[in-house]
């Protein structure tokens, strides 16, 4: 299994701490977010793993060098960012024939992400991809989703006004092998795209979801950041 952190936002949301280091970097505890979420894919047995980067590109790469899974782990550097979806079609070579995890690097995840990875491999066979999903306080400013009696999205509404629930999406997904093919490749090279606005909605009825235990959250704002914090020392 393979994986892809998403790294090279800006972290405007987050500043003043983004003045000065990028937002995947900022310490949780002991360690950087990014190394929370290395740690954690190596445990579940990835082994090879793809971390884009743009904004302190330098940090991050100074980061990587000394960390212990160097070896296992590549950058690619965007010199202009190319959302979440133009950097999978970007980097196509690397995930399409695998299963795949695709990870935005500033969420905080206290999961270990294990029985995710097994409902992806006993998955039915009309779905090509799992879906995090946690219930949400503010469900205006996520995307948000409704389940059938198999928990197969069937509808997903990306920060409407009036959602219908708070079940959201984690943007966080394992894709099957077979997802480039049928979703990524009308997409060209080089372009700029988001997964939930080009993607998603055509894999509405294929994608499984899985509703995780534990908290879950954005740490892109202060407040987030903050108790991303105090939940890190309860652990």
């Amino acid at each position: 299994m393979k994986a892809i952190l998403l790294a090279a936002g800006l972290g405007t949301r987050l500043r003043p701490i983004t003045d000065s280091i990028p937002k995947c970097l900022v310490p949780i505890g002991a360690q950087p977010l990014l190394g929370l979420w290395i740690d954690k894919l190596v445990a579940l047995g990835v082994n090879d793993i793809l971390i884009n980067t743009h904004y302190f590109s330098e940090q991050v790469e100074s980061f990587i060098e000394t960390h212990p899974h160097k070896d296992i782990i590549t950058l690619v550097h965007e010199s202009q960012l190319l959302g979440t979806a133009g950097t999978l079609v970007k980097n196509k070579a690397f995930w399409r024939d695998e299963d795949c995890f695709v990870i935005h690097a500033d969420n905080y995840c206290q999961n270990d992400l294990a029985s995710m990875v097994s409902i992806h491999r006993n998955r039915s066979d009309n779905t090509d991809a799992t879906l995090l999903l946690f219930e949400s306080a503010n469900p205006q400013s996520c995307g948000i989703v409704k389940l059938n009696q198999h928990n197969v999205v069937t509808e997903f509404h990306e920060k409407v006004p009036e959602p219908p629930g708070n079940l959201a999406s984690g943007a966080l997904f394992i894709f099957s092998p077979q997802v480039y093919d049928r979703y990524f490749a009308s997409l060209e090279a080089g372009q700029h795209y988001e997964l939930s606005i080009d993607v998603v909605p055509d894999m509405i009825g294929r994608i499984q979801g899985w509703q995780v235990d534990g908290h879950y959250l954005d740490i892109g704002t202060p407040e987030n950041y903050q108790l991303a914090q105090s939940l890190s020392t309860e652990q």
